[in-house]
């Protein structure tokens, strides 16, 4: 599935009573998730190190078992769905819709006792992801984006105007995260451009940015299960998000997500030069 680029897939049409049913599901999947993964916070507990591209990738059982659960669950209601998850790969038919799953995203936030880690729950009908939640169980906000928009509980959130980067706030998780070269020298360029910088906060930044209080993240070197869920909330709240090439985000790599199509197609035009083509 992830292979698959998403000009290349034909999609699977949910009618509404469908797409219902399937938010009420991813509901139900994050307060399960929500249940393990709280149980586990701010507790004693072993880290492993997946020591990805020669860098600290803590993992711990509380990403493994809140996956395991919300797998166990998407099989028992939706047997014939595909699953793609951080924590365990790949599963079940490739061609048509599938859920994607990140049970902890920023768990170097997590370990560390900080609380705006996230779950993500993305359901892709074979095209592209239609429903994304952004769940953040240790501050009691879900963030949810639909073709009906995007929600913080009942309230439709909207991106906020920005003309120019010279006006915006920038986030990214961490700049030790791009690679050196021209892909740090593309971020660099863009971050040196805005108005305030803020760093660290993973999928929340991304919440933030659709809630109309941060106007571009800029990321690299994420996966399919780090930006599926992000999608359909930031483009659901009048915002884009793409590659640094301005084509689609769903495979992950290099990310770049704003409020405002002027902020995005100015920093687009200058992290274009440091993007890498991904096959």
């Amino acid at each position: 599935m992830t292979s698959l680029k998403e000009s290349q897939k034909v999609p699977i049409s949910l009618a509404a009573q469908d797409l219902a049913e399937a938010l009420a599901f991813a509901h139900e999947l994050a307060n399960a998730s929500a249940k393990v993964t709280l149980s586990y916070f701010r507790q004693p507990l072993a880290v492993d190190d997946k020591n990805e591209a020669g860098r600290f990738d803590p993992v711990t059982r509380a990403d493994r078992e809140a996956e395991e659960l919300i797998r166990d669950m998407i099989r028992a209601r939706f047997p014939d769905d595909g699953i793609i998850g951080e924590e365990h790969g790949e599963e079940g038919p490739t061609g048509q819709r599938f859920w994607v799953i990140d049970p902890i995203d920023g768990t170097r936030a997590y370990i560390a006792g900080l609380p705006l880690w996230g779950t993500l729950i993305a359901l892709n009908d074979g095209v592209r992801p239609i429903l994304g939640l952004i769940d953040h169980p240790a501050t009691g906000e879900r963030f949810v984006g639909s073709p009906d928009g995007a929600f913080l509980k009942c309230r439709k959130l909207s991106v906020r105007p920005c003309a120019a980067l010279r006006d915006a706030t920038l986030s990214t998780t961490d700049p030790d995260l791009f690679t050196p070269g021209a892909e740090i020298a593309a971020f660099h360029q863009v971050s040196e451009k805005v108005k305030l910088r803020r760093y660290g906060y993973d999928c929340y930044a991304y919440a933030m940015l659709a809630a109309g209080f941060i106007d571009i993240v800029v990321e690299a070197g994420l996966k399919t299960f780090d930006v599926q869920a992000l999608i359909p909330v930031i483009e659901g709240a009048g915002g884009v998000i793409t590659d640094w090439q301005g084509g689609p985000a769903g495979g992950g790599g290099q990310i770049l997500a704003a409020g405002d199509r002027r902020v995005h197609q100015e920093a687009l035009s200058i992290l274009s030069s440091g993007a890498t083509m991904v096959a």
